[in-house]
């Protein structure tokens, strides 16, 4: 059976859809102001290795824990549930932008969403 990964169409896949991505996210005023001093290379770098990772494009992942990653976001910036969210939506956009199936949107967003997920990304 192919892995999420696979069924998106691989690295040339997820390289694109974290660009478009980013373009939406960075022109989102519910979100923009958390990457005002965000290196975006470095930035997209990270999220292609870690959608590679989480969509099952492989089994090693070296970055950091999500917890760590957005500490300084949630207790310096605030970020919360409503931001988490709106990610979570620029993502699924960006996805039904460029053609994914409703059937794989969803296998995407059962990842993103997942509680666990979202308690470690707003350290909780």
């Amino acid at each position: 059976m192919a892995t999420l990964f696979e069924q998106l169409g691989g690295a040339e896949a997820v390289n694109l859809a974290v660009d478009k991505f980013y373009e939406r996210v960075l022109a989102d005023e519910r979100i923009k102001h958390f990457f005002a001093k965000t290196d975006m290379a470095k930035q997209r770098a990270h999220q292609k290795a870690f959608l590679t990772y989480a969509f099952g494009g492989t089994d090693k992942y070296s970055g950091s824990n999500m917890r760590e990653a957005h500490k300084a976001l949630v207790l310096e910036q605030g970020l919360n549930h409503e931001h988490f969210d709106a990610v979570a939506e620029d993502l699924m956009l960006t996805l039904e932008e460029m053609g994914v199936s409703e059937e794989l949107r969803a296998q995407v967003a059962a990842i993103a969403t997942a509680p666990q997920h979202k308690r470690d990304v707003l350290n909780q």
